[in-house]
């Protein structure tokens, strides 16, 4: 089955906001889905406002199967199984993401509690690499893959490609075992170019985050959102480190993870060779100011300002629905281009 026609209320190409913890709030999924993609609320720890989210959604979209016509981001390796699975089965979302597991056998542990609680839900899981997309596959079983290559901002793989190489190899080694398993893109793709490169590498759906830190649904500060439209060149104006994780104090992620930021004073002084302590004193100071530590919205600030690649693309803030439509009207056009001129 098409992943879309899996998804009633989802129009192709299928675009999904990425569940990015603290920014995607019920808000933004409620007005991705209402634009005909798949809307997704990133979890971090707190349960109970999970549970406000969820609500909120509750009251205003109707439910699709029985199911409310969005997703949930989980992040195993912090949030408590059982607290989520309580939340979970209170509203019953359409699908259930996970991301970050301590190890990868933990997504069939979760895997397995959330279909005995929510039977008709779809599990996601995101990976970014060939042989951890091949083992959740045999382990977890999941509905779809999120296969995330290494333009992507915020957290994702340490080692890893581009989708250009990493999601066509994905699913080539999943019809050699005749895995049927649907999977979707993220990294880098902020365009209704990128939503055609990514169908064309075999892709079901593509999962977006950084396009969507310019929507006015998305719950992000004033100053983070202008350093985010204000970036250009994205392989130079970001940088992946596992600094960024490390500026609160030790860093809490598995050891795979690293995280794409904007440049920020911070990462500058690690580069000068800065001792941490000094830096972390300097950035929690920082968090204290009316500008979150964002500073300026440049490279002065001393947050992380999670950014992928794409970040030179976004140049306005517009409405969530708006950008959905408009990223699925230009990959129509593209490919129908590019078609003409074979």
């Amino acid at each position: 089955m098409a992943l879309h026609t899996s998804l009633p209320w989802a129009k192709t190409p299928l675009i999904i906001n990425a569940p990015m913890g603290g920014f995607a709030g019920g808000a933004l999924a409620t007005a991705v889905t209402e634009a005909g993609g798949l809307g997704m609320i990133g979890a971090v720890d707190d349960m109970e406002a999970l549970d406000g989210h969820l609500s909120k959604v509750e009251a205003r979209l109707d439910r699709v199967n029985g199911l409310l016509p969005i997703g949930v981001g989980m992040l195993p390796f912090i949030t408590k199984l059982d607290a989520a699975v309580s939340v979970l089965q209170k509203h019953r979302p359409a699908v259930v993401w996970f991301f970050a597991a301590r190890e990868l056998d933990h997504y069939a542990e979760w895997a397995e509690r959330v279909r005995e609680a929510l039977p008709h839900s779809q599990i996601w899981i995101q990976v970014g690499s060939v042989d951890a997309a091949l083992q959740v596959a045999e382990t977890a079983k999941p509905d779809a893959i999120c296969v995330q290559g290494s333009d992507a901002g915020g957290h994702g793989y340490e080692k890893g490609a581009g989708i250009i190489s990493l999601v066509p190899e994905v699913i080539d080694a999943f019809s050699a075992r005749s895995h049927h398993i649907s999977v979707v893109a993220a990294g880098g793709i902020v365009d209704g170019r990128g939503v055609a490169a990514a169908l064309s590498l075999g892709a079901q759906g593509v999962v977006v985050g950084t396009r969507f830190l310019a929507a006015k649904e998305t719950r992000v500060h004033p100053v983070y959102q202008k350093a985010v439209l204000a970036a250009s060149d994205g392989g130079q104006s970001t940088t992946r480190s596992k600094l960024f994780d490390n500026l609160r104090g030790p860093n809490p992620w598995p050891l795979a993870y690293d995280g794409r930021s904007l440049v920020v004073e911070s990462f500058l002084e690690h580069e000068r060779g800065v001792d941490i302590e000094e830096i972390r004193r300097k950035h929690n100071e920082a968090l204290k100011g009316p500008d979150a530590g964002f500073g300026e919205g440049g490279k002065d600030g001393r947050a992380a300002i999670w950014a992928g690649t794409g970040v030179g693309m976004v140049k306005e803030v517009q409405p969530a629905g708006e950008i959905v439509e408009e990223m699925r009207s230009e990959a129509a056009k593209v490919l129908a281009s590019v078609s003409a001129r074979l």
